[in-house]
């Protein structure tokens, strides 16, 4: 006993003895065979960092029949100790933020005295230590018109949700649900919520078209999220950074969503024409907004002036003459076609006005209209009937029907096919993304397809140096490229040093977005070539000298050389007339595995994660050293 009261005395200095205070505050332990610091720390329902506290020899390592000081329960229940501990016992569906917001005082706070929390998720029955300097909300209230320790407000954005949300600052969809009582089911633009005041990455968009969210399940780890979605620790930690420090309990982590997609090995081209089967009269209605309808001020000027004023008008004619060409080559073909042309005067209700006026029945496809809100009407006005609408314009996210066609490819399929021809190809290759914050979410998508990818973040004035590149490029080895930017500073001055890297330094430059930045004056279309720039394209592009038919059959008709736009009509509407002829019915003539090729397009649909049809098909290109583009793929 006298050991006993010499440790005592020593290890704390304000008590002369094991007095009728001390021991009614504190009380001993001897240590048995087999006894860890954490068996004994649940023994007495309080957490290692309050043993090691009050016993730093243990720190370095137990001894058996050594004593140890451990609180008393008066000590763990009481409010008023000189330690001010509260116990807590965790009930069924409890978190640490429902525990933290019961008591007034923060998550952390918690952690510190329940040191193991740091690492795993709470246990149903376990007790916990609780600083006792909050009030407690059961029997003070809650503040409304206070936070928190630890936590902050924050205004829910656009696009933003629950799981969003949850994923920002680092918690599960039930300590958000515990910090905001009537959080309800969905969340409503401009409401506040009680969140962390921490985050642990940028924003709370969610990606539904590219990523699923997921919520980890109680003692899962990696090796089970491998079995269930097969990828590796190093791929999960790529997308949630945040998960490198272990997986925890109600943890959100965004997941690629499983692609059911066709290997391009396993895609052939078909020529359709060799196919034409059904010969029967072919009904197309091409809506398109000419606005013929115009008042008679409007009329008396120039027509010249009157396309210089409508950039729509100009698209809609360049479109039409290449329809008409469409037809007049599936009449060659013995196909015979009757093409109904409406206005639609860029409205809606007048497109919902034609479609109801009109006899549709018979009509065997609807090419048009040119604007997003038009083609969806009539699509919908359409749909119960099955007549198929195919867009011929728009790449946006469409409000799509079993009987819409998307005939042009998203970006979303213009960046997956680049980061599939990148992974397929990077075999011994250095891959770096240069990407700014806009590009975030191309930047997961690379890192998440290629862990092993390096990144470079531009300086503080949008722009790299030469050192970082040669800071992740190796000598000798072939350095893929991706740079992610609409900044025209930022691409101008990676063109620039990518171009100039000494010979020993191979260096591709590619991109999932070729947009206006790669246009500006400062953007050398030299350097571009030296670098082999590579991209995806809805299109390829055509020589002026090339002696395909359509190019001789347009000039020799209109006499000049047909737009992108004529092209696109071309190609478009006599793709859509060689699948009515080469089936019964036009949705039969979707082939998945099959690829049609045209002037500058091309077509291969594929039903929609929703409803209708998208097309799949697009081109990778190269900038060659004839400062030309070149098909890659």
């Amino acid at each position: 006993m006298l050991k006993c009261l010499i440790y005592v005395s020593v290890t704390f200095l304000f008590m002369v003895s094991c007095g009728s205070v001390a021991q009614q505050q504190y009380k001993s332990h001897s240590v048995q065979k087999g006894e860890t610091v954490y068996s004994i720390s649940k023994e007495y329902g309080i957490s290692e960092e309050t043993i090691y506290n009050l016993n730093p020899d243990a720190k370095n390592g137990l001894k058996v029949n050594s004593v140890l000081i451990i609180p008393s329960n008066s000590v763990i229940s009481s409010g008023t100790n000189n330690n001010n501990f509260r116990q807590h016992k965790v009930k069924k569906k409890e978190t640490l933020y429902g525990i933290a917001q019961l008591y007034n005082v923060s998550v952390d706070e918690i952690k510190k005295l329940n040191k193991d929390l740091y690492s795993r998720g709470l246990k149903k029955g376990e007790n916990l230590l609780i600083p006792a300097k909050g009030n407690n909300s059961e029997t003070n209230g809650s503040n409304t018109e206070t936070t928190l320790p630890g936590t902050q407000k924050y205004t829910v954005q656009a696009k933003e949700t629950k799981f969003g949300i949850a994923r920002k600052f680092g918690i599960s969809i039930a300590e958000l649900e515990d910090l905001n009582p009537n959080l309800g089911e969905s969340l409503k633009l401009g409401s506040v919520l009680i969140v962390p005041d921490k985050t642990v990455i940028e924003n709370a968009e969610i990606d539904d078209e590219n990523f699923q969210y997921y919520e980890v399940k109680p003692k899962e780890g990696f090796y089970r999220l491998k079995a269930k979605f097969g990828l590796s620790e190093e791929e999960v930690i790529a997308l949630n950074p945040y998960a490198k420090d272990g997986l925890k309990d109600g943890m959100i982590l965004k997941i690629p969503k499983e692609e059911n997609t066709i290997s391009q090995e396993d895609i052939s081209v078909v020529n359709l024409e060799n196919r034409i089967d059904n010969k029967k009269m072919k009904t197309v209605a091409l809506m398109l907004p000419f606005r013929l309808t115009r008042t008679a001020t409007d009329s008396t000027g120039n027509d010249q002036d009157w396309l210089k004023k409508d950039p729509t008008l100009r698209v809609a004619l360049d479109f039409y003459s290449g329809a008409l060409m469409a037809a007049e080559f599936a009449k060659d073909k013995g196909i015979s076609v009757t093409l109904n042309v409406y206005d639609t005067e860029k409205s809606d209700s007048k497109v919902a006005s034609i479609i109801s006026k009109s006899e549709f029945k018979n009509v065997d496809a609807v090419i048009g209209p040119l604007l997003q809100k038009n083609v969806e009407k009539a699509s919908a006005m359409l749909k119960d009937e099955k007549i198929p609408v195919f867009s011929p314009l728009s790449n946006r996210e469409m409000a799509m029907n079993d009987n819409l066609f998307q005939t042009l490819p998203t970006d979303a399929v213009l960046q997956k096919k680049m980061i599939r021809f990148i992974k397929d190809h990077s075999d011994g290759k250095n891959i770096i993304i240069i990407s700014d914050s806009k590009k975030a979410k191309q930047r997961e998508m690379i890192q998440a397809a290629i862990p092993e990818a390096k990144t470079v973040s531009p300086r503080g004035g949008g722009y790299i140096q030469a050192s970082d590149i040669t800071a992740v490029a190796s000598e000798g080895r072939e350095s893929w490229v991706i740079l992610e930017s609409t900044n025209p500073v930022l691409v101008s001055s990676a063109v620039n040093v990518l171009a100039a890297m000494p010979a020993n330094y191979k260096v591709r430059l590619f991109t999932l977005d070729r947009n206006e930045a790669y246009e500006w004056h400062e953007v050398s279309s030299t350097r571009l070539a030296k670098l082999n720039f590579t991209f995806p394209s809805v299109n390829k592009n055509i020589s002026e000298d090339d002696r395909n038919p359509f190019l001789i059959s347009y000039k020799n008709k209109y006499g000049v050389l047909p737009n992108r736009y004529a092209i696109r009509g071309f190609d478009v509407t006599y793709d859509v007339l060689l699948r009515l002829a080469s089936e019964k019915d036009i949705y039969d003539a979707i082939m998945p595995e099959s690829e049609t090729v045209y002037i500058e397009n091309k077509f291969r649909y594929e039903k929609s994660n929703t409803e209708g049809y998208c097309n799949e098909a697009a081109y990778i290109l190269k900038y060659n050293d004839e400062l030309k583009f070149e098909v890659v793929e």
